[in-house]
């Protein structure tokens, strides 16, 4: 087992300080087992343990905290949940996607006074997002999805025409934004380290390298096998998203989707007044397979989107996507044309996990014994942190306003068993590339 090798999963996990645990070794009984060192069983572990300080609570981790989309992802605190809001309320109704915004936004307050009081250094910024109009049909819609927010009742979210965001971020793409100052840019990877400081303190035991090949319910226990050795729990919690279906109990529910990330050598001073970025805004656009780009701490700038890669079965290696790669790197230049000879550093990609109804899910599994959380459909720095919360009160059986939201123990749609979960989500990113190439023909698409 090489102890490093996932340092080479993505630049955050890259550039970090970081020792990995030992393995677990043996047999050990425990309260609470939480499979999945990400920010939602991060966040479990510490709601559970200032909850109830007695608890003995083991986190077993496959790889190491943060190896999967917690360590790779873009470093976006937002409140989007699921794809759109519209899209939400058509699935839901209009309250539903109210309660899932104002959900969302407690999640980025919470995931920001966190890193505020644990003192977790993680490059965190709360410079707002804007969600750029690359096309007149992407203005007319952005601008449909601010008068929906509106008609909601939702406060904070307001247009700005060419002029004014042209003011803030220099690019002849964009024709206006939707403007949200609710939002956090941040270092993954340092977050999710940050986290395992604070619980170990705690006194949370955490075990790298020790994936959970099987797990056996009885009425009195779960016992959890890993390679080396046993977990016994009184209560489990499956925090495992775009990697859920590959255990038993939770494998319909989710399909995990690659997103792709390039990165730059650091701007320079030149190159950043050129592009005119005032005030270090998050930025997406509204294409359906979005494309999402931020400066980091550094001032390298990140890019990601574009188009996804589908997994099946237990192939969890779909890191590499060379022609989506190459693509991020024109839309860079497209984008910021000054930026014609900038360097490109780094390639990464990393799994998410979407639900057949793009929307997130949480509940128990079988009896409340065991919880599940996934489905975050890549908008899940924010969610998991608040999700965390809500897991540990449902684990512990109190109610609380956040365990009574539409999505704990909601009905999902299963996915079907291969070939026709392949044709299925197949035939979805088909329609979304193709909306895609109505919507703004000036980025092609080849994967």
């Amino acid at each position: 087992m090489d102890r490093e090798s996932f340092r080479e999963k993505s630049y955050w996990l890259s550039s970090s300080e970081y020792s990995p645990n030992l393995p677990l070794e043996g047999d050990l009984s425990v309260d609470v087992a939480i499979v999945g060192g990400g920010f939602t069983g991060l966040s479990a572990a510490y709601h559970l343990k200032t909850a109830e300080p007695g608890l003995n609570v083991a986190l077993l981790e496959s790889q190491v905290v943060g190896f999967g989309a917690s360590g790779r992802n873009g470093g976006f605190s937002v409140t989007l949940f699921g794809l759109t809001m519209s899209v939400t309320a058509l699935r839901f109704g209009k309250a539903k996607a109210k309660e899932a915004h104002l959900y969302m936004e407690q999640a980025v307050d919470t995931t920001r006074d966190l890193i505020a009081e644990l003192g977790i250094d993680c490059d965190y910024e709360h410079p707002g997002i804007l969600r750029v109009a690359t096309s007149p049909n992407y203005e007319k819609r952005i601008r449909q999805d601010i008068e929906f927010a509106v008609a909601l009742g939702i406060e904070g979210i307001e247009w700005l025409a060419k002029d004014q965001v042209q003011a803030q971020v220099s690019s002849p793409l964009y024709l206006g934004a939707w403007w949200e100052p609710r939002c956090g840019i941040l270092n993954p990877a340092k977050l999710s380290w940050g986290w395992k400081d604070v619980l170990e303190s705690l006194g949370v035991q955490i075990f790298d390298y020790s994936p959970v090949n099987e797990i056996v319910r009885n009425s009195r226990s779960n016992h959890l096998k890993t390679p080396n050795g046993n977990v016994y729990a009184d209560k489990v919690i499956l925090a495992t998203n775009a990697y859920s279906h590959l255990i038993p109990q939770i494998k319909w529910k989710q399909i995990p989707v690659w997103t792709h990330i390039v990165l730059t050598d650091p701007l320079t001073e030149e190159q950043l007044a050129q592009i005119g970025w005032q005030n270090r805004q998050g930025i997406e656009d509204a294409r359906k397979l979005i494309h999402y780009y931020r400066l980091t701490a550094d001032n390298r700038l990140l890019m990601g989107g574009r188009d996804v890669t589908l997994s099946y079965g237990a192939n969890m290696d779909k890191d590499l996507n060379n022609d989506i790669f190459a693509g991020l790197e024109k839309d860079v230049v497209d984008t910021f044309p000054s930026l014609r000879d900038v360097t490109f550093t780094h390639r990464w990609g990393g799994p998410t996990s979407a639900t057949l109804d793009m929307a997130p899910a949480i509940g128990y599994v079988g009896d409340k014994r065991m919880v599940y959380s996934l489905g975050y459909v890549g908008h899940g720095v924010s969610m998991a942190h608040l999700n965390g919360r809500l897991i540990s009160d449902l684990i512990l059986e109190q109610q609380t306003p956040i365990t009574d939201v539409f999505f704990v123990n909601r009905r999902t749609i299963p996915l079907p068993p291969d070939p026709f979960r392949r044709l299925i989500a197949g035939a979805i990113c088909g329609y979304m590339r193709l909306e895609d190439r109505l919507n703004d023909p000036k980025i092609t698409r080849k994967v």
